[in-house]
């Protein structure tokens, strides 16, 4: 039950349900990715990084000096991607960092 309110609390936020939808489409991510890519700064998506590992929907990992971000497999989390996959084509072109 626990996992489950964590879920809902992050897909409470546009920003975090946007971030989420990149990471499915791009399959992992950087933070100047997101940031250039959904025009957000850089502490707040740290911020909404930080809620989303707590609540177990992402992992990081360090390549080289960059951190990279994806999602965990997640039963509840799939089920709702699954359900919004149409939708991933509105998201705007990532904005690709230089790695």
């Amino acid at each position: 039950m626990e996992k489950l309110v964590s879920l809902a609390k992050v897909l409470s936020d546009i920003n975090r349900v946007k971030i989420i939808a990149l990471m499915h489409r791009e399959k992992e991510v950087c933070v100047c990715e997101i940031c250039d890519t959904l025009e957000l700064s850089q502490p707040l998506v740290s911020r909404h990084l930080k809620q989303m590992r707590e609540a177990d929907i992402v992992v990081s990992i360090k390549k080289g000096k960059w951190m990279l971000y994806k999602l965990t497999k997640n039963n509840m989390l799939d089920y709702i991607l699954d359900n919004i996959e149409e939708k991933l084509h509105k998201l705007p072109k990532l904005v690709v960092c230089k790695r």
